[in-house]
């Protein structure tokens, strides 16, 4: 068994470097040395912000579980040195301004976070004079552009990969079910593009007041709705967390017949993992990173870290690859937002991504199902850009 544990830390470091070697050679050209932003060599200075020291737990598991993930992504890198500077925000806008101010006035080309949103628009307006770009931790798409680029996975991304296969599969007259909250009307929105983008139709669009009694009273008329519209596919911005246990289980209690009506889910519905035994979720679908590097990558975290990985820990792994990733060529301008936006992308934990021109992000997903309480994969993650799932 131990044995096994130094191998699994190779294949990961061999197989993800490798992986880069072969996209990067051919879109990144060597170039000359540099020191103006966002310029480095075979060595660079990153600034890490991080939302521990507000005095909250779950900011500081956060801010560990990045920092651990961006440490093990540097002992992979060859032909490069991270000089890697820590700095905690606290979860503060105010502070995640000052922080980045500070780094950038200690020599950081990069700054790798911060973690929420507002954060990041306040670190990213503080250093966009200097020409440093900042590869925040968000998904939040609203936040993206400028000198902003989001690593999380977004919504549009997320929709334009279901939509797709759910138009090649026969499923393409899809009607939105979604959260009367923020973060649903946001998903509605991109369900709406990523279908009109796969040639699909968006059939109706139903949504519920989110809380219990809202989801309870709205489910008679949604799955009315779903009937009368002839919709083969119902795509669901709920989250596991949050409204999908109930609303799928009264869609189903409603009459909503799964085997002519698939179920699609914006968010992952596979964490926790007691998401899997919910009657209402079984034979849906949902998108998920590549779960051969996701496992190995918690295989890797954990023999070093003695605990498993949060999803974020991934995001801080990328970032530092990808930087790792351009300095190595040693292009000149190699942090640039034209370097940082090649069209070949990277390759990280979680499988392919790149950055895009807007700030945004594409990632390569899995389309997985749950059957029988397990998640099974019916389309595997692209490997490049030019391949299917794209």
């Amino acid at each position: 068994m131990l044995s096994a544990i130094p191998r699994a830390r190779k294949s990961l470091g061999h197989l993800v470097l490798v992986l880069f070697a072969v996209i990067l050679s051919a879109c990144v050209p060597a170039g000359g040395p540099s020191t103006g932003p966002g310029t480095a060599t075979g060595s660079v200075q990153v600034a890490l912000l991080i939302p521990s020291g507000s005095g909250s737990g779950t900011d500081e598991l956060f801010g560990r579980n990045l920092e651990n993930a961006a440490r093990l992504a540097m002992a992979d890198l060859s032909g490069v040195t991270v000089d890697l500077r820590v700095y905690k925000t606290g979860g503060s806008p105010a502070q995640a301004r000052a922080m980045a101010r500070q780094a950038v006035d200690e020599g950081a080309k990069i700054i790798l976070g911060p973690f929420y949103s507002e954060e990041a628009n306040a670190a990213g307006a503080a250093v966009a004079g200097d020409g440093v770009n900042v590869l925040a931790f968000s998904n939040n798409s609203d936040i993206a552009g400028g000198n902003v680029f989001v690593l999380g996975q977004t919504f549009d991304n997320t929709a334009r990969r279901l939509a797709n296969f759910a138009v090649r599969n026969g499923k393409g007259r899809i009607l939105i079910v979604h959260d009367q909250n923020v973060a649903g009307t946001a998903g509605r929105a991109a369900i709406e593009r990523g279908v009109a983008a796969a040639g699909g139709s968006v059939v109706g669009t139903s949504s519920y007041e989110f809380s219990q009694n809202g989801i309870v009273q709205a489910a008679t008329g949604i799955a009315q709705t779903a009937r009368s519209s002839g919709a083969s596919a119902i795509f669901l911005t709920a989250t596991t967390d949050g409204a999908l246990p109930l609303v799928s289980q009264m869609l189903v209690e409603n009459g909503v017949d799964r085997s002519a009506t698939q179920f699609i889910g914006l968010t992952r519905w596979d964490i926790p993992a007691a998401t899997l035994a919910l009657p209402g979720v079984q034979g849906g679908w949902f998108a998920m990173p590549d779960p051969g590097l996701s496992n190995q990558f918690q295989a890797r975290y954990a023999a070093a870290y003695g605990a498993a990985p949060h999803p974020v820990a991934g995001l801080a792994y990328d970032g530092i690859a990808a930087i790792g990733a351009l300095v190595r060529q040693g292009k000149a301008d190699a942090l640039t937002a034209s370097a940082l936006t090649q069209g070949a992308g990277f390759v990280g934990v979680s499988g392919i991504f790149r950055f895009l021109p807007n700030g945004t992000n594409e990632r390569g997903l899995a389309v997985a199902q749950i059957r029988n309480n397990q998640v099974v994969v019916i389309d595997p993650s692209p490997r490049s850009f030019a391949g299917a799932g794209f």
